[in-house]
């Protein structure tokens, strides 16, 4: 990999390629000011690798971690619903958890991480892969969906290590609050863990400030300040 710029007060980022499922993957990494800290994979919603997610990235590194946006549409992005639609329903399940452990790989493999496990950050399909991944990898300390939708049925949490807060809108029509009843129980009955997820009065996607017909800036303040300490406690 080509030698990352040097931090200089703010984030710094760049593209990169790294083996993954048996090719090569894409991403956009990004490390803190400092140069090194706790890994973070931040996952995308069903639009692709957006400009809203590599922004995340930024303000997560900001914040003191090293992460990684893996690209799990190889480079391809959404410009509407339909689109986005069809792009999610074309990638199955098991490849982005593939996808995922590969770039879970790739993070913890950089001498800038200063952490043995990664924390998971999705948002609606990525915050469903959220917990695909940290059910299948043990590398996950801690996962953090945002109104995940999760295709297909619940994995199986029997593996689980890692600590969730979810965050969801109570008039997200996308995500039935029973579904989070669902799978809360199925969480704790296979694995011991006892999922925190947080209802905002918002509905689905209210974290996307590029999308102002549904952000909504309050729950989502209140949910990001929650996610960095979450992830700071967890990770280190």
């Amino acid at each position: 990999m080509t030698e990352l710029p040097k931090p200089t007060g703010a984030p710094a980022h760049q593209n990169v390629t790294f083996p993954s499922a048996g090719g090569s993957a894409h991403g956009y990494l990004a490390l803190p000011p400092t140069g090194q800290g706790p890994g973070v994979i931040v996952i995308q919603e069903w639009w692709g690798l957006t400009d809203h997610i590599a922004n995340v990235a930024d303000r997560l590194a900001a914040e003191g971690f090293v992460v990684l946006a893996p690209d799990l549409y190889g480079g391809n992005v959404a410009h509407d619903s339909g689109e986005a639609f069809r792009m999610m329903r074309e990638l199955p399940v098991e490849h982005g958890v593939e996808l995922l452990s590969g770039a879970v790989d790739h993070l913890l493999g950089l001498p800038e991480v200063t952490s043995g496990t990664v924390g998971s950050v999705g948002f609606c399909m990525g915050g469903g892969f959220v917990i695909q991944q940290a059910a299948a990898d043990p590398r996950v300390s801690a996962a953090v969906p945002f109104y995940g939708v999760i295709q297909g049925p619940l994995p199986d949490f029997s593996g689980l290590k890692a600590q969730i807060q979810g965050h969801y809108g109570e008039l997200d029509s996308t995500v039935p609050l029973d579904s989070l009843t669902e799978l809360s129980e199925a969480v704790e009955r296979q694995s011991g863990v006892t999922a925190d997820l947080r209802l905002y009065p918002a509905g689905h996607a209210f974290f996307n400030d590029g999308h102002p017909e549904v952000y909504a800036p309050g729950p989502a303040a209140q949910a990001w300040e929650s996610t960095l300490t979450f992830l700071h406690e967890q990770l280190g």
